[in-house]
């Protein structure tokens, strides 16, 4: 019998993209059989154009590292107070910029890689079809292969996993 594991994804934000990805094409690698249940805000990740961006407000933790410039400059963690990102029009967009920048100037791989590999390795991905209704989502705006399903089938695949995760 194979090691059985689930996700919960909640949040579409691109630091909050990363660990059901990670997690769920660790886990296949491994021969663990996966599911994904995309809910709420992490529905955005099973959309055909991922669009995620960083969200820094209400991540005082976040460490703003500035990769350009000079070498000296580019060390230096900033790590700037949510009332100064709420005032400062595009932070959003700069803090994207700034992780993605990161995330490729260190080789890992992006969202999109992410998501295929889950697809290659036979991760089982669902969206719940309420929050699906709920945001008026079309079909057409999300991926090929992605079951539709009540909370009530998903906790039937839960009850039967050794490993259950909420990210």
């Amino acid at each position: 019998m194979s090691t059985k594991m689930t996700i919960i994804a909640t949040k579409g934000t691109l630091d909050w993209a990363y660990p059901p990805f990670i997690l769920g094409s660790t886990a296949a690698a491994l021969d663990y059989e996966v599911t994904i249940f995309f809910t709420f805000y992490g529905l955005a990740l099973l959309k055909k154009d991922i669009t995620a961006k960083v969200s820094p407000l209400g991540n005082p933790a976040m460490p703003m590292k500035m990769p350009m410039g000079p070498k000296w400059f580019r060390n230096i963690e900033w790590n700037i107070p949510n009332f100064v990102q709420s005032i400062v029009p595009g932070f959003e967009n700069v803090a994207t910029g700034l992780m993605k920048k990161t995330i490729s100037n260190v080789g890992v791989a992006s969202i999109g890689e992410l998501r295929e590999l889950c697809i290659d390795a036979g991760v089982r991905m669902m969206a719940c079809q309420m929050t699906v209704e709920l945001f008026g989502y079309d079909h057409n705006a999300f991926i090929d292969g992605i079951e539709y399903v009540g909370a009530a089938s998903y906790l039937d695949i839960a009850s039967e996993a050794q490993i259950n995760l909420f990210v």
